[in-house]
């Protein structure tokens, strides 16, 4: 298997709606026994590369401020943690971190933000408006962990072997080749009025964008790739990817505005081996 994963335990830096930390016990047993590169082109929370810690990767975004998270750890992690160790968890000064218009600041103090907002806004969900701009209320929490400094150390080990991309997913895996591993792990198809994640750029991922992701998932294995995919167990995504192996699995909502919300629901995880 082409990957370096020893003791090294990292966790995911951000939190990430849809995030896959939940169900890794369920995608690591269905990862293949052997491949070449690992692609990722929905990055969110990257709890399966940091647990899988390919040799060789690429992880992309269309969230430039993720991939910039991520590629300031990798590159500028010491810098990256005095800047979060100076922050304040309280409500007047989250508010104007999220006025700051990130386009103005240094690609550190662009992450340090980020994680910032990350860590401390409303159930930790990164949300935008129309015109992109970051609009999570403050989540009042009396001790979040703003810097986890001995996990963003880690971090940057795994990420050392990454090529980062802020760009469409199709675009990341232009360059896919039999025998390599990847991981789609699109915004879900809502099956209720608590699990619509789309809106973490300021485009959103509609029915028709899952129809033509399932038009890359069938040129990826024409292609000879590995291909692994989650989503919701929608009736939709029953039907366009009908003839590949698709299974349901049960995953934990975490994040749910209505406490009574956060419990067991239908995923699926669809693959194109045995």
């Amino acid at each position: 298997m082409g990957t370096d994963r020893g003791s090294l335990i990292v966790r995911p830096i951000v939190k990430w709606a849809g995030g896959k930390s939940q169900l890794l016990g369920e995608l690591s047993s269905r990862l293949p026994d052997d491949f070449l590169r690992y692609f990722e082109p929905f990055g969110g929370s990257a709890a399966l590369l940091f647990h899988l810690q390919p040799r060789a990767a690429t992880l992309a975004d269309a969230n430039l401020e993720l991939i910039n998270c991520y590629r300031v750890v990798r590159d500028d992690v010491e810098n990256l943690i005095s800047s979060l160790s100076m922050h304040e968890n309280n409500a007047h000064y989250y508010y104007a971190m999220r006025a700051v218009d990130p386009e103005g600041l240094g690609d550190t103090e662009r992450a340090s933000r980020f994680i910032y907002l990350n860590r401390t806004c409303f159930n930790g969900l990164y949300r935008v408006n129309r015109h992109g701009r970051f609009n999570t209320p403050f989540g009042a929490y009396k001790n979040p962990r703003i810097c986890d400094a001995e996990n963003l150390r880690a971090a940057t080990l795994p990420l050392k072997n990454v090529d980062l991309l802020d760009c469409d997913y199709r675009d990341a895996l232009a360059l896919a080749e039999a025998g390599d591993l990847v991981y789609l792990d699109p915004p879900y198809i809502p099956v209720s009025q608590y699990s619509d994640f789309k809106r973490y750029t300021k485009e959103q991922f509609r029915e028709q964008d899952h129809v033509a992701l399932a038009g890359v998932f069938r040129d990826l294995d024409a292609r000879g790739c590995k291909v692994m995919l989650s989503n919701s167990s929608a009736q939709l995504v029953h039907g366009l990817y009908e003839g590949f192996n698709v299974e349901i699995v049960h995953a934990r909502r975490l994040i749910n505005s209505n406490v009574d919300g956060r419990g067991c629901i239908n995923e699926v995880i669809i693959r194109n081996y045995g």
